[in-house]
């Protein structure tokens, strides 16, 4: 009997062609995920990562709130169109701390992974609250509002103790000083020695043009501005590893 009559007879039976079906799939699910119950990490350690800060939590959960990962992904694939556009190409210890990540699957604007420091705080303020003053061709609705509502978080500790029951190494110093620090990040005139001591590279400063009061603004502005901006990717080779 050849080959092909043997294969023959497995196509015509169903539980031959199920029980063959079930073979190869066990056999390649075991191949791929066999080796990672030896490896202590999958994910890359980086130099420069951190947790959010308050006020860059806070704004991460407006950004979630109101559906910001539907037209923008944060996600740079290893593709030399989009590295060139983008900038380097998302590295997997940049979600490390993200729960849940912030990927995306869709473009209807462009991949935020780097737009940290490539726009000033006006633009960005400018540019939420009347897009198409300053991209004529945006089709993102005014998120205006958020300039004249106050950030209101009940008790700014808890989020950061949410997030560390979950893997993110906040502090118990964090902890206790998560109201403080989310108050001065967006206040030019207060000292953020301590603040900076504890998130490194934070972004500083009045976010949304108005210095007395703390708005949702500030925090979306202030998590913005520190997207792709913590890992020095002078440090990598931007010629390899896409094609």
């Amino acid at each position: 009997m050849s080959i092909l009559d043997k294969h023959g007879i497995i196509e015509r039976n169903a539980t031959l062609l199920l029980v063959g079906s079930l073979a190869v799939v066990s056999i390649g699910g075991i191949v791929e995920i066999a080796p990672l119950f030896y490896l202590e990490n999958t994910i890359e350690k980086v130099e420069g990562m951190r947790p959010y800060s308050p006020l860059e939590l806070m704004g991460r959960n407006i950004y979630i709130r109101e559906g910001c990962y539907v037209c923008h992904s944060q996600m740079i694939r290893p593709f030399r169109d989009e590295v060139e556009r983008y900038g380097h190409y998302s590295l997997a210890a940049e979600s490390m701390y993200d729960h849940p990540f912030q990927w995306g699957s869709k473009r209807t604007g462009p991949d935020l992974a780097r737009v940290g420091d490539r726009y000033s705080n006006e633009w960005h303020v400018q540019h939420l609250s009347a897009p198409r003053s300053v991209v004529p061709e945006s089709v993102m609705p005014s998120y205006a509002f958020l300039k004249t509502t106050p950030l209101q978080v009940s008790n700014v500790a808890m989020e950061l103790k949410a997030n560390r029951a979950v893997g993110v190494p906040y502090s118990d110093d964090m902890l206790q000083n998560a109201e403080a620090d989310m108050k001065a990040q967006a206040d030019p005139n207060a000292d953020t020695t301590a603040l900076e001591a504890r998130y490194p590279k934070a972004k500083i400063g009045d976010f949304d043009g108005d210095p007395t009061k703390l708005t949702e603004m500030d925090a979306l502005v202030a998590y913005l501005q520190m997207l792709g901006t913590l890992v020095d990717f002078s440090t990598y080779d931007d010629a390899a590893g896409y094609r």
